[in-house]
């Protein structure tokens, strides 16, 4: 099996999509965050006292979807079309999930920026609220659905592909 991020001295490069079509590319994502009572009171009754912790946590995965390609050494700098992020909760788990999906119109995927924002916006709200809870979980980050490509589409299992709702928290899957 070829890996094409080989080149033929044995060393890692960046793959010239530069011959590839310009198509449509959405991928979805999504993870977890488990916190305790508290901490997730504060986030859903909104008295955090960093403040409101899922635009922060909203604001900080957009950002690190644009910022992908200064994290992930063979990424392609991407233009994204937009970068919608939603969350869900849980009580009775008391999680609460991030749901990313990115667009673009270009030469390559945007599967990482969606995981990435995932990851980064669970991890804003560790931040603000590991003042409660030093004990969250951040779990279940993958890949949900990817649109558009040379490889085509992809829906994990039997998820369906979910709707970002605006412009409320919540999101249906």
């Amino acid at each position: 099996m070829s890996n094409n991020h080989i080149n033929e001295s044995g060393n890692l490069h960046m793959i010239d999509v530069s011959d590839k079509k310009i198509t449509t590319r959405v991928a979805r994502a999504s993870g977890t965050i488990t916190l305790n009572d508290e901490a997730l009171s504060s986030v859903v009754k909104l008295n955090n006292k960093k403040g409101d912790v899922l635009n922060a946590a909203r604001l900080a995965g957009i950002n690190a979807a644009k910022q992908t390609s200064n994290l992930i050494p063979l990424a392609h700098n991407v233009s994204l079309n937009s970068v919608d992020i939603d969350f869900e909760f849980d009580e009775n788990t008391n999680e609460i999930l991030s749901i990313v999906q990115v667009k673009s119109e270009g030469k390559t995927g945007v599967e990482i920026e969606a995981m990435v924002a995932v990851q980064i916006s669970l991890m804003t709200i560790y931040d603000m609220c590991k003042y409660l809870d030093r004990g969250m979980e951040i779990n279940k980050v993958r890949l949900l659905s990817k649109i558009g490509g040379k490889s085509g589409n992809y829906i994990r299992g039997n998820l369906s592909l979910i709707h970002i709702s605006e412009p409320t928290r919540q999101a249906e899957i």
